[in-house]
C-alpha cells in the first residue's frame, strides 16, 4: 500500500485511541498535584521521592507524565 495512506490510518487511530484515555494533567496541574503531596506526606528530603510518587500513582494512575512528575518532586525536594 501507499504509505501515505498507513500514516493516515495511523494518525485515525491515534486520533480514537486519545479519546478513551484519560485526560492527561498539564504541567501547572502536575507541579501543583506534587506540592500538594509532598505536604501531604510530610516529605522533606529526597529519601522521601519513593513514598510521594506511590501517592501520586496512587492517585493519577494513567493521567500524568510520571517522568515528569518524578523530576519535579526531585527537583523540589532536593532545593
Amino acid at each position: 500500500g501507499n504509505p501515505d495512506d498507513l500514516v493516515a490510518r495511523e494518525a485515525a487511530e491515534i486520533d480514537i485511541i486519545t479519546q478513551f484515555l484519560p485526560q492527561q494533567l498539564s504541567e501547572d496541574e502536575i507541579a501543583a498535584a506534587v506540592t500538594t503531596i509532598i505536604v501531604e506526606t510530610d516529605a522533606s528530603s529526597i529519601k522521601d521521592m519513593g513514598k510521594v510518587m506511590a501517592e501520586l500513582k496512587a492517585r493519577y494512575a494513567g493521567k500524568m507524565d510520571f517522568g515528569k512528575a518524578g523530576q519535579l518532586v526531585k527537583a523540589t525536594l532536593a532545593a
